[in-house]
C-alpha cells in the first residue's frame, strides 16, 4: 500500500478553501481516489458543506475541531491532523490523494512539513491588491499560490495586473494562478498543477 499524498489548502476566511476542494474532488476524483480533512474552530461546519455540495462520499471526509487556533493544528501539534490520515487510510486503502484544509488562516499560516507533501495557499481579490506586495509566508511558501474571485476585481478596484506582478516578484519561479471557482475559470491550471507537480501523471505515461 503506496502513501497517499497529503496536499495542505491554506488561506484567509471565504478565500474559498472549501470551494477548491469541492471542485478538485468534483473533476478529479473519477480517475485518482481522493479524501479531504477540514478544520474548524469549533464545529464541522466545512466538512457538512463538503459532504453537502461535493463529490464525494461522507466517509472520505472528516472534520476536525481544532479549539482556540487553527494554525496550531496544521503546524506545531498536527496530532489531530495526522490522527484523521491514518483512519482515512484505514477506511480506504487505496487512497492517493489527501486533501487537508486548514481553518481561517492570516497571512503567515504555514503547514508543517511533517503534515503535509505539498502545500496551496488561497486569497480572493476582494482582500486587496495589496495582499501578495504584503509577502506573508503562506504566499511566499506555498507551492501553488493561488488568487480567486477575479469576477470581484471591477467591483473592489483591485488591478490584477498589479497582483500579477507583485506574486511574481516574490514567489520567484514558484507557480501561482488566478481563479473563479464560481465558474471554475483558470481551474484547469490548479488541476494540471496537482498532475504533473503533484502526482506526476506526465512522467507515468
Amino acid at each position: 500500500m503506496s502513501e497517499p499524498i497529503k496536499i495542505g489548502i491554506g488561506g484567509p476566511v471565504g478565500a474559498g478553501k472549501t470551494q477548491l476542494v469541492e471542485r478538485l474532488t468534483r473533476h478529479m476524483s473519477g480517475e485518482i481516489s481522493m479524501a479531504a480533512i477540514t478544520n474548524d474552530i469549533y464545529t464541522i461546519e466545512d466538512a457538512k458543506i463538503l459532504a453537502a455540495n461535493g463529490i464525494l462520499p461522507e466517509d472520505r471526509i472528516i472534520g476536525v475541531e481544532t479549539g482556540g487556533c487553527p494554525h496550531t493544528a496544521i503546524r506545531e501539534d498536527t496530532s489531530m491532523n495526522t490522527a484523521a490520515i491514518e483512519e482515512l487510510k484505514a477506511r480506504h486503502p487505496d487512497l492517493q490523494v489527501i486533501f487537508v484544509e486548514s481553518g481561517g488562516d492570516n497571512l503567515s499560516a504555514t503547514f508543517s512539513p511533517e503534515l503535509v507533501d505539498f502545500s496551496i495557499y488561497i486569497i480572493d481579490v476582494a482582500q486587496g491588491e495589496k495582499i501578495p506586495r504584503k509577502a506573508g509566508q503562506g504566499m511566499i511558501k506555498s507551492d501553488l499560490f493561488i488568487i480567486n474571485k477575479t469576477d470581484l476585481a471591477p467591483h473592489v478596484g483591485a488591478d490584477l495586473s498589479i497582483m500579477e506582478r507583485d506574486s511574481k516578484e516574490f514567489r520567484g519561479n514558484k507557480p501561482f494562478c488566478f481563479t473563479n471557482l464560481k465558474t471554475d475559470e483558470g481551474l484547469d491550471k490548479v488541476i494540471d498543477w496537482v498532475r504533473r507537480d503533484v502526482l506526476m501523471l506526465d512522467l507515468a505515461q
